[in-house]
């Protein structure tokens, strides 16, 4: 991998992590078309884009995670708001923990290719398109139920092209959640997960030998894929932040259609 293949993949994994249109199918599409192989296989540049992502969203939405710290080791005798949203968030990792330790390498190998990619940014366009159209309601706060679905929704889009905010955020708002609270959760949700991959690498990385897992890419592509996925990472939290509010969802749906059509009469036609 060079520094331009990084380059562009780094924006690919910044835009694609926060915008519902599947980052994991765009990194294989991209990777497609840029000749790159197979880009998982680029352990230190899997680790560099996750790490980046994480970053990003914690500059992005580093008031509300302040105010979560500020409460959580607060106890005056019942659970206070911000202890009730890191429950949440616990609990809404669970799903993708079980997920991420026993079908991990199943699921990279089961669901591999651009066919299988096609058909989940289909679904994703489905699942975003009815959470459009879906009768609105209000609740105030995301309950701990919704939060363990939502987080099943968040597990079920390991698979390569399916949508991980589409998903959560879409499902969120099937189940009535505000809008407001949706990508914020959703995006507070993902850090630990992403983290957990990216220290699954670190294994995998240790494991193989450093020397190998930089094995194809050097330095200087590696941080100008780190930069290029944080500064697009970024971006692209805030303006999906904005767009979850305004209810903006309904364009990334047709998105995903043409893009999942297009995959699969492209791979068909090979």
């Amino acid at each position: 991998m060079d520094w331009l293949q990084a380059l562009l993949m780094g924006i690919f994994q910044g835009l694609t992590e926060y915008l519902p249109v599947s980052s994991s199918g765009h990194l294989a599409i991209a990777g497609e078309l840029l000749g790159i192989e197979d880009p998982d296989k680029v352990m230190s540049f899997t680790i560099a884009v996750h790490v980046a992502t994480v970053l990003s969203t914690i500059v992005i939405l580093w008031k509300e995670i302040v105010w979560i710290l500020k409460g959580l080791f607060v106890w005056d005798g019942h659970l206070n708001k911000e202890q009730k949203y890191a429950l949440n968030i616990i609990i809404s990792m669970i799903p993708i923990g079980i997920v991420g330790v026993c079908f991990k390498d199943y699921i990279e190998e089961a669901f591999s290719g651009l066919v299988v990619v096609g058909c989940c940014l289909l679904v994703t366009s489905v699942l975003l398109g009815f959470s459009y159209f879906a009768k609105p309601r209000t609740k105030e706060e995301i309950s701990t139920l919704d939060a363990f679905i939502i987080g099943i929704a968040q597990a079920i889009a390991a698979l390569p092209g399916l949508s991980r905010s589409g998903s959560t955020i879409g499902t969120g708002l099937i189940l009535g959640d505000k809008k407001e609270n949706l990508a914020q959760f959703s995006f507070l949700m993902a850090i630990p997960p992403i983290l957990g991959m990216a220290l699954l690498d670190v294994k995998d990385m240790l494991e193989v030998g450093v020397t190998e897992a930089m094995a194809g890419i050097s330095g200087t592509a590696l941080a100008i894929g780190f930069f290029a996925a944080f500064v697009t990472g970024c971006l692209a939290c805030k303006l999906m932040i904005d767009l979850v509010k305004k209810g903006k969802m309904i364009w990334f749906a047709v998105y995903c259609a043409i893009v999942g059509i297009a995959v699969l009469i492209w791979q068909l036609a090979c």
